[in-house]
């Protein structure tokens, strides 16, 4: 088991190292720079995380907290950010490239690069490199920010459980981290699609409401178990209803809010406007009101019972 433990942590970190070298690799193409190689030394800190990690808790993660996962952030967002920067800036100077709307498409990109001397395996050994630089920029994007969203759920799961956090409790974490996944995605697509030409800032904006989004797979704390406080004698509302409230924290200051801010930016500001941003625009504000609606319940069912067992003694 111990041995299981140490290749899931293994193979997690791997994983990221990988799709952040992927994430590198592409913006030294965009860029035509090899320079930017440099930040593969980003990757180094997982190895030394790695390392301790395997010597010190047996590749264990944290129950509050995951370093693999920040050190995974800090490695590939900078590439994020450097693409989605550098596409807007020349989303009209872009070259002839291939867009991956359909397997149709996959064939003819496939197709176009093979010879008669050639084989399919060939193909893909000798020319992978050139199959992936035909790929559009947006495509690209697309792609790293969909398995970027996976390998956070993904190596949640991989890594081995921290002290004091339970399979269930996992569970419950990753079937939250997918709606979130979803959610993230679906902002940034939407919202960076909506960007004119001339608000270079308001890329800067979606992108950092975006990165701040991301801290959401940092830690467990939506599914605290409060039985541990309650055990120690603790009877404060955030003892009681943990999950609840760090799941209605999160919304209000990490996703929702943020989420609502920029949309409202978007609408009032820039005077974008059409029927999906309108919608997401309504769905982040009654997802707030809820939030807020569900809070007040639960402090006022809290006050209720404390009066309660205070008539009670």
């Amino acid at each position: 088991m111990m041995i299981l433990k140490c290749i899931c942590a293994i193979v997690t970190r791997v994983l990221f190292i990988i799709l952040s070298l992927i994430g590198i690799w592409r913006v030294t193409q965009v860029k035509d720079d090899n320079r930017f190689w440099c930040l593969s030394l980003l990757c180094l800190l997982l190895v030394v995380e790695m390392i301790v990690s395997l010597r010190r808790r047996k590749g264990k993660d944290y129950r509050w907290f995951s370093p693999a996962i920040l050190l995974f952030l800090i490695t590939i967002i900078p590439s994020m950010w450097i693409l989605e920067i550098d596409h807007q800036q020349n989303r009209n100077n872009d070259p002839q490239c291939v867009k991956l709307h359909s397997w149709e498409d996959v064939k003819n990109m496939i197709s176009s690069n093979e010879t008669a001397a050639n084989g399919m395996l060939h193909i893909i050994s000798m020319n992978a490199g050139k199959l992936a630089s035909s790929v559009c920029a947006d495509d690209w994007i697309l792609g790293l920010h969909q398995f970027l969203l996976i390998l956070l759920i993904l190596g949640k799961w991989l890594l081995p459980l921290g002290g004091g956090v339970t399979r269930d409790e996992l569970s419950q974490q990753l079937l939250i981290f997918v709606g979130t996944a979803a959610d993230i995605l679906e902002f940034t697509n939407e919202t960076l699609s909506d960007v004119k030409e001339n608000s270079p800032e308001l890329v800067y904006i979606i992108l950092a409401v975006w990165t701040w989004s991301t801290l959401q797979f940092l830690h467990q704390l939506a599914v605290v178990s409060p039985e541990e406080s309650l055990e120690a004698g603790s009877d404060s509302l955030l003892s009681r209803r943990s999950t609840d409230v760090w799941s209605i924290m999160e919304s209000l200051f990490i996703q929702d809010g943020p989420f609502l801010v920029v949309r409202l930016v978007v609408l009032i500001h820039y005077e974008i406007f059409h029927l999906m941003l309108l919608f997401f625009t309504l769905k982040n504000s009654l997802a707030l009101i809820l939030n807020l609606y569900r809070l007040y319940v639960i402090y006022h069912d809290y006050k209720r019972k404390s009066n309660i067992r205070n008539n009670y003694f």
